[in-house]
């Protein structure tokens, strides 16, 4: 008989990993509605044509680790590989940019992409998704920064980097594009076959190569924060500015960049040690230039996806379990379960987490599942009289007509 799996590079979330994973994802929208910003929730397919042109045509996310697949009536879908490009269609589509700005908006959920697993890397992730669009405000680049920052402090998470850079906009990154390009070809010989690749669809996209050789070599490369124009200064040292008045940490990082040319001014990056090397665990920038890519008005705009799955790695999973139920009824033999299953039911519906035994275990055995459960009360029920356990202290006995009242009361 054949032994089904889930499909590599996907997992389940089991029961006992539920708590850690909606605790965190509570945090995210705990600390999301504080900062005003409200939940959106779009489609996990769209048209292939919004991905394409909102991650470059060349680029490895479209060539290589989009699930695109064309659906019964002809139409090219793929699922999200990202949530930002989505947020901005639906604020185009629903004319969000008629409202008050900037919209400020999140999701989580989980994205796809074809990608060699390992760990905290899954085809199928979560992301946390952080949008602000509408305004090119710098304070709003600094909140931003600084709403994940604080996020990580919720959570216990206090080993990470952030990296810092602006990437200039339409006006003087052309310049410096074209800086970079002589000093390429100048170079040729020197880069491997993985940066010449990355060329050919930007070439900004060679910084993103990883390879400890090519590094070394890109370090001597022009940087674009000597080619950026006055105004993008100037906007750059207010972002550093507020981040400085919110007491956020980071370092410059020269050869952090976005390859496609919605992406403008400032782009950071959080990392961690978690997982054996610095990686990323949450990447954003502005991207002043994507909403009209996509056929809307000129709209700016900043934000950040933030893998689920590696801010858990970061966060370890020594934290201790929460109690699953309130309350847990033990019955000995005398016991009339036809009495005790409406108290379950009455004290559910008070707002108490209520349960029983349905396994058929022993009196020994219920009293251990109580207490694998984490039980604030045991109730040991015989006949129709009850006895309340709760540590630390005395036992006390109701009936079981008055057992909700004291427990719900």
């Amino acid at each position: 008989m054949t032994r089904f799996e889930a499909p590599r590079g996907t997992q389940d979330i089991l029961p006992s990993e539920q708590p850690l994973w909606q605790w965190v994802t509570g945090e995210m929208a705990d600390v999301c509605a504080l900062y005003g910003y409200r939940r959106i929730d779009t489609p996990a397919i769209e048209d292939t044509e919004l991905i394409i042109r909102t991650s470059g045509g060349g680029s490895d996310v479209v060539q290589k680790e989009t699930y695109t697949f064309t659906d019964r009536g002809g139409r090219s879908l793929t699922l999200r590989p990202e949530a930002t490009a989505p947020i901005c269609r639906a604020y185009v589509q629903h004319g969000l940019h008629r409202e008050a700005q900037p919209q400020k908006l999140y999701t989580v959920g989980p994205m796809w992409r074809y990608d060699r697993p390992q760990r905290g890397r899954y085809r199928e992730h979560w992301q946390l998704s952080v949008e602000a669009i509408g305004t090119d405000d710098p304070a709003i680049d600094a909140e931003v920064i600084q709403l994940y920052a604080e996020l990580l402090r919720r959570v216990g998470v206090q080993d990470y980097v952030l990296e810092l850079n602006s990437i200039g906009d339409r006006n003087c990154r052309p310049a410096y594009v074209e800086l970079l390009s002589a000093w390429l070809d100048a170079h040729d010989s020197e880069l491997d076959a993985e940066a010449r690749a990355k060329r050919v669809t930007s070439p900004l996209r060679v910084f993103d190569v990883k390879s400890e050789r090519m590094q070394k070599v890109l370090a001597a490369a022009p940087k674009i924060g000597e080619s950026l124009c006055e105004e993008c200064r100037e906007h750059f040292a207010r972002v550093r500015e507020f981040l400085a008045a919110y007491g956020v940490g980071y370092e410059l990082a020269p050869t952090l960049v976005r390859g496609l040319d919605y992406y403008t001014r400032t782009t950071f990056e959080f990392k961690d040690e978690a997982i054996g090397a610095k990686e990323t665990i949450c990447g954003g920038g502005r991207y002043d230039g994507l909403i009209e890519e996509i056929g809307g008005p000129p709209t700016p705009g900043i934000g950040f996806g933030a893998g689920l799955e590696r801010l858990l790695l970061s966060i370890g999973t020594d934290r201790t379990e929460p109690q699953q139920v309130d309350v847990f009824f033990v019955c000995e033999d005398s016991a009339d379960r036809a009495r005790v299953l409406p108290v379950v039911a009455e004290l559910r519906r008070r707002g108490l987490r209520a349960d029983l035994d349905y396994a058929g275990r022993s009196m020994k055995g219920q009293v251990t599942q109580a207490n694998r459960l984490g039980a604030g009360w045991t109730v040991v029920v015989a006949d129709s009289r009850a006895t309340v356990r709760e540590p630390g202290r005395p036992d006390w006995t109701a009936s079981l007509d008055e057992l909700v009242d004291r427990l719900a009361g």
